[in-house]
């Protein structure tokens, strides 16, 4: 799902950025240039996704939520300087290299390798009612559930301090909170919410291995909520999810609509 304003995050943009590489005992000179360049190449384009992600959150008024639905832009090189390169006076086995890069925002399509099926037992729910998530992947990975408000702001569902264990079996159909849980999710709209009716989203992201950093912080409570405002953890989220290669992870989206 990509949001209406998707043409904020649309243009490419100018990088420069620094790279190095230290030369081993096996290597040419010629190797270590090139792993200098792929150095400031790699770091060229992290810089370029989180422009990206920046330039939407400011159009979005710092709302953290269509940061997850964007975590799928990748960056592409599509032109590329040299603006300087030299091997350092002082330690001479080091190559350092400065380059100026044009990187191009791309959003993958995900139709192959990992996939995530998500329900919910209702859509439309009344202020207090429960909700149950229902999903199911297509190959042993570790799920990831966020509740996204109508404020933007985003809470971490799984893993929790309750349940640490998001490992998800292939095929089997998986619901949270589990059956035999203490944990239960109630449609609740957020203090001093003035309208009479919400949408709201439950996001499961899925990647192969585990990813430690999407369950930083835990403090007090079941679940760790992240304001409309703090995007440290989104990008942290963010700018892991760019490095893993697009085949090794998925994320799918469902929403509901809260009434009073």
């Amino acid at each position: 799902m990509l949001p209406p304003v998707a043409h904020a995050a649309e243009k490419s943009v100018w990088v420069e950025i620094n790279g190095e590489a230290y030369m081993g005992e096996i290597e040419t000179q010629k190797e270590v240039k090139e792993r200098a360049r792929r150095d400031a190449q790699n770091k060229a384009v992290e810089k370029a996704v989180g422009t990206f992600i920046k330039s939407h959150t400011l159009v979005s008024n710092y709302q953290i939520a269509e940061d997850l639905i964007y975590a799928a832009v990748r960056g592409k090189i599509t032109r590329e300087e040299i603006i300087t390169s030299d091997w350092d006076a002082k330690e001479r086995n080091l190559y350092r290299i400065k380059i100026k890069a044009l990187i191009e925002p791309v959003y993958p399509e995900r139709g192959e390798g990992l996939s995530i099926k998500l329900s919910l037992s209702k859509t439309d729910l009344k202020e207090g009612e429960e909700v149950k998530i229902f999903y199911q992947v297509s190959e042993d990975s570790y799920a990831y559930i966020f509740s996204i408000a109508a404020d933007g702001s985003v809470t971490l569902l799984l893993p929790n301090s309750n349940m640490p264990d998001n490992f998800t079996k292939t095929g089997r159909a998986f619901q949270f909170p589990p059956a035999d849980s203490r944990i239960h999710l109630k449609a609740m709209f957020l203090p001093n919410y003035k309208k009479t009716s919400a949408e709201e989203k439950i996001k499961i992201i899925a990647t192969r291995r585990k990813e430690e950093l999407l369950s930083i912080g835990f403090k007090e409570g079941i679940f760790q909520v992240y304001d409309a405002k703090s995007t440290g953890m989104i990008s942290d989220l963010v700018r892991r999810l760019n490095q893993i290669e697009p085949t090794d992870w998925a994320e799918t989206t469902a929403v509901y609509y809260l009434k009073r």
